[in-house]
């Protein structure tokens, strides 16, 4: 194995990646992983929608959960940032791949893992802060409205993501600076 010091960062670049594919899939595609759930309703929201809407990127809450002050530009607009979120899945993906090829072969993927990996780390982070800005907001509104609306498993999901990635990050980085080669004996 070439890069023997490298796999802890494989490995938690790749539970990342599954994490950030389980969020991806969110409502409503698998109404059991959801980042809002409105528990008067039964309505769930994801990455591409809610409970009854049709996959799409970019989507409005529904009219009898929100009233004009959610579902106007900004919010709407933020809507179109989650997709950030499969992104962020696709270049953990991307850093697995980069990391197979370190452990087993060169030094060179390695770091191109640990590069891909930052960068999938900070687009994370930033779709994190704006799903936990977002439903954070609209979870505070339907509230108000006496609705009972409380936090989904995909935002955990997604923060246990941005862990992973950092972690893997940094172990990758380490493991770029790790023997390589088999020892000569002479």
């Amino acid at each position: 194995m070439a890069a023997g010091a490298a796999v802890p960062g494989l490995f938690l670049t790749f539970a990342a990646m599954v994490l950030l594919i389980f969020a991806s899939v969110s409502a409503p595609t698998w109404n059991n992983v959801s980042f809002l759930n409105v528990g008067s309703t039964g309505t769930r929201f994801g990455v591409f929608g809610y409970t009854g809407s049709d996959t799409h990127v970019g989507w409005r809450f529904p009219q009898n959960l929100a009233d004009d002050r959610l579902n106007g530009g900004l919010f709407h607009n933020l809507t179109f940032v989650l997709v950030l979120i499969p992104i962020g899945a696709g270049l953990s993906g991307l850093a697995v791949l980069f990391g197979l090829c370190g452990a087993g072969y060169h030094r060179v993927g390695t770091i191109l893992m640990t590069l891909v990996s930052a960068l999938a780390f900070l687009i994370t982070l930033i779709a994190w802060v704006i799903e936990m800005v977002l439903f954070g907001v609209a979870r505070n509104h339907m509230n108000d409205r006496g609705l009972d609306a409380h936090w989904g498993n995909a935002n955990w999901l997604v923060l246990g993501a941005l862990v992973a990635l950092f972690l893997g990050s940094f172990a990758s980085l380490c493991g770029s600076f790790g023997p390589y080669g088999r020892r000569r004996n002479y």
